[in-house]
């Protein structure tokens, strides 16, 4: 998995897997567009307004839980801000 952030552009991208095939952009909302490749997995997902939806609610950091162990590891995505 790959996150990308333009802030230039205020987009973002979460890549779950390359797009190997032709995929089809399903518009979700104003801001969230899906890829999904032809035999329906989804290949990623576009955050447009992304400077809101990624830093609004926990001020830029990416939260990575482990479910089954409860472990957590905390990313910024702001750099050193």
């Amino acid at each position: 998995m790959k996150i990308s952030h333009d802030p230039r552009h205020n987009v973002a991208y979460i890549r779950l897997q390359e797009k190997t095939a032709q995929v089809l952009t399903l518009k979700i909302s104003d801001e969230l567009n899906v890829d999904v490749g032809p035999d329906g997995s989804v290949h990623g997902i576009e955050l447009l307004n992304a400077n809101e939806q990624l830093y609004k609610e926990d001020q830029g950091k990416l939260f990575l839980v482990n479910e089954a162990t409860g472990e957590e590891e905390e990313i910024s995505l702001i750099g050193n801000g």
